[in-house]
């Protein structure tokens, strides 16, 4: 999640600080950035620590997985780049050196979005969407869409599953690798978001705004269309809200012949989100092991509960 609040109130990842480290965390960027932590809310700790800052209209974003260290910069740039082409998306804090690095930890500062504005829909999704898809692209390297690097990195970083549990889900995502191979797409290449569904979508007096830019990269629009659809069936949001975007869009990936590896992929990150934190927070393993059981058993239908 980035900066601001989750427009639909949900939780849903992984990470590795714990209780103990936060605040050490927190005061070690906010010294480097220059901010003051004192009174600072956690909004969400998951590949992510997101602080608002109580002295400050700032947001401070601390990456919690090592596996993802590597996105920062990134995000960087392509913050940076929304906003030298006037795309409306949460900003980074200008006048400091960014990504802020404080010791072990490394960070992102962002401007707090103001409060305001009603709910994001479907149709506002596809119409930021359309901003990203249109080129030109942008002119700094970016990686290659390869959307189960992420997946295998936090299968590496799996704390508390059990053997047969990590070899199973190795093994789906070799097979799934293997067919998303073999896809032909029909929309031309461009830049992602990466994870777009409603929650990175933050509501704001001037309109919603697009935050997380931790999976953007260049690759198949189809891949940006798929969140939605897959939350319509596994966590049974409004069907409305997909046939919004697909109206506004102009692109149903349902009915492309390759929706059902896309959502494949989409589940095995779902899935594997909280992989690095189930020790230190077990209250996510039922739900952890509900989907499993039934990807497992092929249950297409089954609805899941959003991680907490």
């Amino acid at each position: 999640m980035a900066p601001g609040r989750r427009a639909d109130g949900h939780t849903d990842g992984g990470g590795q600080f714990s209780p103990d480290n936060l605040a050490e965390a927190l005061t070690a960027v906010c010294a480097a950035a220059g901010l003051d932590p004192a009174g600072a809310e956690l909004l969400r700790c998951t590949n992510n620590a997101v602080f608002q800052l109580a002295t400050a209209p700032v947001v401070v974003r601390i990456v919690a997985s090592n596996a993802l260290r590597h996105r920062v910069d990134k995000v960087v740039r392509v913050a940076t780049w929304l906003a030298e082409h006037d795309v409306p998306a949460v900003r980074l804090v200008s006048g400091i050196v960014q990504p802020v690095a404080a010791g072990p930890y490394l960070a992102t500062v962002w401007e707090a979005v103001p409060h305001g504005g009603r709910r994001p829909r479907g149709r506002d999704l596809a119409k930021l969407l359309r901003r990203l898809h249109e080129p030109p692209e942008p002119a700094f390297p970016l990686p290659a869409w390869e959307p189960l690097d992420d997946v295998r990195r936090r299968i590496g970083e799996a704390d508390g599953l059990d053997d047969a549990d990590l070899a199973f889900l190795r093994k789906r995502c070799d097979k799934v690798s293997d067919r998303l191979d073999a896809l032909e797409f029909v929309l031309p290449t461009s830049l992602l978001h990466g994870d777009a569904h409603l929650g990175n979508l933050i509501p704001s007096p001037a309109g919603p705004v697009l935050c997380d830019f931790d999976s953007a990269s260049l690759g198949p629009p189809e891949w940006d269309l798929t969140p939605l659809a897959v939350g319509v069936v596994r966590f049974g949001e409004p069907a409305g809200r997909y046939r919004e975007l697909v109206r506004s869009y102009g692109f149903d990936v349902t009915r492309w012949e390759g929706f059902p590896v896309l959502r494949e992929v989409r589940e095995l990150k779902l899935i594997t989100s909280v992989l690095p934190i189930l020790s230190s927070r077990p209250e996510v393993r039922p739900e952890l092991f509900r989907r499993l059981a039934d990807v497992r058993s092929g249950d297409k239908s089954a609805r899941w509960a959003r991680y907490t």
